[in-house]
């Protein structure tokens, strides 16, 4: 039973595959020819592209604010074309790459033109700014036109798409190839999102694998499932014309479906107006320049000063991944609008100067010196006792323009761990929406409140008849209780009552004159703190020390942080 099936499915390849041939080898090669392969191969799987959120795409910055969509052409449904237009509009194509129409092909026309018409309405809006870098890079190689439409099957025209297997950026480079081609990749940096610097890889990727088997069919295959599947599917087909259609049974399930997916991509980037998809139109021209950064500069210290969202310098740079730009290590390109690149020039040390602690890097680190303050005084602060109580307070923060999670969670001094863990753990908040924001408040709370001073001096006598002031037996306290030879007479065991009353009274009447004022609590201020400002800065100019400063006020932490606003006590 194995064999019999292990020899129908061989068979069965190679039949389709001889079929395949013949049929490509009958008509004439200049002109698209129609191959039957069986109505549909139900083994291709597509590519990931298909399963583009398309809904997160119109989240986009740049589709947002620099494209619109034709209404009127939306709103109509897709017309239908027979399989005779479809080969008639392909041969049109002005190309050297051949584009036979075949039922695969078809299947992925109705695919673009069908199921994801707003998937190609958002592609077309991106290639808007994206297709004229493709063109230069292919110019540049002497490459035909039409591979400008890969990246539309390899990332839907997301410069962030990443593969399941890791394949990332526009035209979906791996990683060893990247380095293979001298591209940086890091933490920091990620050349593979660059627009520019990937399409100048891919082109020449592109021209290698051409020069390698001169024919683009091949090549474009090669591109999807590298060299060794290509060369292992020529070595085991039997036909003597070795082009894709003929290596076509032998290939991997994914790169089966790539060239097709090539011509259905090529067809409805051209076409797409006759299948009433609307058109993308550019609503204001963005015009882009560049220029050398020199300096450690994050993209929140350009925004703030230039007056650029975070969203657009994140749209034009793609390849910062922590929107920061390690200038201090090496030169590095900023895309900035054309219009804005003279004003960097000349606000370039106010940009860097801008919340630089946040974001400079030290050079080196001195541990603290001295010893650490005894734990009794943050256990019982000011000789009170009590205990530390944590608690916790929910505030609602409404997200502003150019504001990002960092900041948000920089401005309550909360991590911005907890910020994304209670909200759903989001990455880019949405302007207008809504955040909410868990802080943490440690307080300490005395177990007993002492009484007002001057009460534990002196109390009236209950008998009314004796009106004066006499020294609470309870309360008395070396202060207030003269130490002599009296004393000593009337606290000695078996003492007469007669000889210890006289010298009661007179202690009595003498008391408010011999009484010793218990020293008054040092004062204490408030001080609001301002920008810039820190605990040492506010210590330094009020004449007391940060540990002072973080006993009075209940702070924790080797550097507690104060925001700009905040009330602190003072002595």
């Amino acid at each position: 039973m194995m064999l019999a099936k292990l020899f129908s499915g061989r068979l069965g390849c190679l039949l389709l595959g001889s079929f395949a041939f013949v049929a490509a080898s009958a008509a004439p090669r200049p002109v698209p020819a129609l191959l039957n392969l069986s109505q549909a191969d139900s083994t291709i799987v597509f590519p990931e592209s298909f399963e583009t959120d398309t809904h997160k795409m119109m989240e986009n910055w740049y589709l947002r604010n620099y494209t619109a969509l034709d209404a009127d052409v939306s709103q109509k449904p897709d017309a239908e074309v027979s399989d005779e237009e479809i080969i008639r509009r392909l041969g049109a194509i002005p190309t050297t790459i051949e584009l036979p129409f075949n039922s695969i092909v078809r299947a992925y026309i109705d695919a673009y033109t069908k199921k994801n018409r707003s998937l190609v309405e958002n592609m077309l809006g991106m290639s808007l700014y994206y297709m004229p870098i493709f063109e230069q890079a292919l110019e540049r190689e002497n490459l035909p036109m039409e591979l400008k439409y890969l990246p539309v099957i390899e990332s839907a025209m997301n410069p962030d798409a990443v593969s399941r297997s890791g394949a990332t950026g526009l035209w979906q480079l791996m990683l060893p190839t990247a380095r293979g081609f001298g591209m940086e990749v890091n933490t920091l940096v990620d050349e593979r999102r660059d627009p520019v610097a990937s399409s100048a890889v891919a082109a020449k990727l592109l021209r290698q694998l051409y020069d390698i088997y001169h024919d683009w069919s091949l090549a474009i295959a090669a591109y999807n499932c590298g060299p060794g599947n290509i060369n292992k599917a020529l070595r085991r087909c039997t036909s003597e014309q070795k082009d894709f259609w003929a290596i076509y049974p032998y290939l991997p399930k994914q790169t089966r479906g790539y060239v097709p997916c090539f011509i259905a991509a090529t067809y409805v980037m051209n076409y797409y107006k006759q299948h009433n998809i609307s058109p993308a139109l550019a609503r204001k021209p963005i015009l882009t320049d560049s220029v050398h950064v020199g300096r450690r500069v994050h993209f929140q210290q350009i925004s703030d000063i230039l007056q650029i969202p975070v969203e657009e310098l994140r749209v034009l740079n793609p390849q910062y991944r922590q929107d920061l730009i390690p200038g201090d290590i090496r030169p590095y390109s900023l895309v900035l609008p054309a219009n804005q690149v003279y004003s960097y020039i000349m606000s370039e040390d106010a940009i860097c100067a801008h919340d630089a602690d946040k974001y400079i890097r030290r050079p080196t680190a001195e541990p603290a010196s001295g010893a650490p303050a005894p734990e009794a005084a943050e256990d019982n602060p000011q000789g009170q006792d009590g205990q530390w109580v944590t608690t916790e307070k929910v505030l609602y923060h409404k997200v502003k323009k150019g504001e990002t999670m960092s900041s948000i969670a920089r401005r309550y001094g909360v991590s911005l761990w907890s910020l994304r863990h209670a909200n759903g753990n989001i990455r880019k908040p949405r302007r207008g929406q809504t955040l909410k924001v868990i802080t943490t408040e440690r307080v300490f709370k005395p177990t007993a409140t002492p009484p007002p001073e001057g009460d534990n001096l002196l109390v009236k006598q209950e008998n009314p008849a004796d009106s004066a002031l006499v020294a609470a037996a309870p309360l008395q306290t070396p202060e207030t209780v003269p130490v002599g030879k009296d004393t000593e007479a009337s606290d000695a065991p078996g003492a007469a009552p007669a000889k210890t009353e006289a010298p009661a009274k007179k202690k009595a009447t003498q008391a408010p004159k011999k009484k010793k004022k218990t020293p008054a609590k040092p004062k204490t201020k408030t001080v609001t703190a301002r920008n810039g400002d820190s605990l040492e800065r506010i210590a330094k100019k009020n004449g007391t020390t940060v540990n002072a400063l973080k006993k009075l006020n209940g702070l924790t932490g080797k550097n507690p942080v104060i925001q700009p606003g905040q009330k602190i006590r003072v002595k």
